[in-house]
């Protein structure tokens, strides 16, 4: 019997969005399972906890058909290729919405590659709808008011629009 084959999909996810659930569901397709790794990344400055974006993704994952493979969150705040090592997994997962994104993440599947060759990074483009979502725009344009209803689920939405009326008063 062959090894079920692990991916991670590693990303700060703050917040998750529409574009990481699709990444996320089209990498069932790919894995036996999927391990969700949610990067501490303080130094990225994020608006949500460690904790909360946690809470957030398993929120999220609870609610996709997963076609049979097991889907997990973990936090995670070493090096990915250490992460990747600890949890077995062989492949690494990431999302390209554009030819920029393209550039650096080849440079950094290269650089995973030098630190353990048995790591394949797998390159999933984005589908036609969720091309130009990233959790940076989702933020901005909530946090001036703007309906952020087509990039995130009505769960994240209302957990935005909670952070941005109390960031707002305080």
């Amino acid at each position: 019997m062959a090894k079920p084959l692990i991916g991670v999909y590693p990303g700060t996810f703050d917040p998750i969005t529409n574009g990481h659930l699709d990444i996320i569901t089209r990498a069932t397709r790919v894995v036996d399972r999927l391990i969700v790794a949610v990067a501490k990344n303080d130094g990225k400055g994020p608006l949500f906890t460690t904790d909360e974006r946690l809470e957030m993704v398993r929120a999220e994952l609870a609610q996709i058909q997963a076609n049979g493979v097991a889907i997990e969150a973990r936090p995670f705040s070493s090096l990915l290729m250490h992460f990747a090592q600890e949890v077995h997994a062989t492949v690494i997962v990431r999302g390209l919405r554009a030819v920029s994104d393209f550039e650096y993440e080849f440079q950094m599947a290269g650089m995973n590659t030098r630190l353990d060759p048995k790591v394949e990074t797998v390159f999933l483009m984005a589908s036609e709808r969720q091309q130009f979502i990233s959790s940076r725009f989702v933020k901005e344009i909530g946090w001036l008011g703007g309906d952020i209803s087509s990039f995130v689920s009505p769960r994240v939405a209302a957990k935005l629009k909670e952070r941005f009326a109390r960031d707002k008063t305080s």
